[in-house]
């Protein structure tokens, strides 16, 4: 087994995976190859330090490595993806692996050995690993795991500019939906053109508050994130920042939905213009492996009055058209309209089943219609409410 010294010269080295060495475990480490001079009580302080840094993720330090490496984002993998690797990168990834490959196989033993201390910390764990082998199907992979940050999470948000991780999203999945199917449909199957890397279109689904525009979405997102799809949600007063953000992901290879929730404008709302230059297409083009999705309770987007018609404009009958069309730049137009009676029995049966809730279908429809009436009217989202009520409800009743 090599020395401690001589691997954290090692691993001071790296050049590709170089941002580890910001990892605390990393960091943590590195600090025990510099011991010779130290005390024993402050040999003994490092390597708890070390060990706490470790406990708060793992008790495995091969495993811990692992996912270091596999969701780093570096110079090799942002090549590898647009096929422009040379043989200075082949031998460096090669190099630098061996040199974590040792540190995947650095054991607790081999620790105590090296710091020649006798105290009961706790021990951690190792396991044997082919970390070259690992790196291999994860570069075979690319387009369906992704690297850096998109390896770990699946849904974004945009602040400042900055994409965040969403670290607790939502959990809907298209098997929970009741109605609604061919809607749907027309939305999963252009996300399935835009996975597979064939022509697809942006999509604007619109109609009634509540009817699962944003909730089909993000449950897209759910269904296809292991195939490589990623959502990133930019709020209307970020979307300046639209050009940027696809310019981050045009040579990414996964894909991703631009999502813009609830979207309309005001006839003078800058913002419009930015949404609109992306629309049609900017001078580079829209990436192949990005398409926005929008939801609006309104079909036409830009709010227009009455005064607008009969403003000082010379030329008003162009202004309007041009605010009143930004609908049409989206290439796909799913409507979602108010549920008729029927279709909304249907949504309710369906969710008293998946919650549990027991109650004769005839009952459970005459007070699914009064809840609606008091809340809006029909929708998905009140019959979701509804039965959430009542699943409360029963549960309240059986607590001791």
């Amino acid at each position: 087994m090599e020395n401690l010294q001589a691997l954290t010269e090692r691993l001071h080295a790296l050049v590709l995976f170089r941002a580890l060495q910001k990892d605390p475990v990393i960091d943590a480490f590195l600090q025990l190859g510099e011991q010779e001079e130290k005390s024993k009580t402050a040999q003994i302080s490092n390597a708890a330090a070390f060990l706490h840094a470790l406990f708060q993720e793992t008790d495995n330090l091969t495993d811990y490595v692992i996912r270091l490496v596999s969701t780093d984002e570096n110079a090799y993998l942002v090549r590898a993806a647009s096929n422009r690797l040379t043989k200075s990168y082949e031998n460096a990834l090669d190099t630098e692996l061996t040199t974590l490959q040792a540190l995947c196989d650095f054991t607790f033993d081999d620790l105590r050995a090296a710091l020649d201390f006798t105290l009961p910390l706790p021990p951690y764990e190792t396991h044997p690993c082919d970390l070259k082998a690992i790196y291999g199907e994860i570069l075979k992979n690319l387009s369906k795991t992704g690297y850096g940050i998109f390896a770990r999470y699946h849904m974004f948000c945009v602040k400042d500019g900055v994409m965040l991780p969403v670290k607790h999203p939502d959990s809907q999945r298209l098997s929970e939906f009741s109605g609604y199917a061919r809607e749907r449909s027309l939305v999963i199957a252009n996300t399935k053109a835009l996975l597979a890397g064939d022509p697809c279109n942006n999509v604007l689904l619109y109609g009634d508050a509540g009817s699962g525009k944003s909730s089909t979405v993000k449950a897209i997102a759910n269904e296809f994130k292991s195939e490589g799809l990623r959502l990133i949600e930019v709020k209307k007063n970020e979307l300046f920042h639209l050009p940027d953000i696809m310019d981050a992901l045009s040579e990414n290879p996964l894909k991703f939905i631009i999502f813009i929730d609830d979207l309309s404008f005001a006839a003078d709302d800058s913002d419009f213009g930015a949404l609109k230059a992306i629309l049609e297409g900017s001078v580079s083009g829209r990436s192949r492996n990005i398409a926005i999705y929008a939801t609006s309770n309104r079909r036409h987007l830009v709010k227009e009055n009455f005064s607008d018609r009969a403003g000082d404009d010379l030329h008003r009958q162009d202004t309007i058209q041009e605010l009143t069309s930004l609908s049409a730049r989206f290439g796909l137009k799913v409507t979602f309209s108010r549920p008729e009676k029927k279709l909304y029995e249907q949504i309710v049966l369906q969710l008293a089943n998946q919650y549990g809730v027991e109650m004769p279908p005839e009952e459970l429809y005459i007070q699914a219609e009064a809840h609606a009436l008091r809340n809006g009217g029909r929708s998905p989202r009140t019959a979701k409410q509804f039965i959430e009520y009542l699943a409360y409800c029963k549960k309240d009743t059986t607590q001791p």
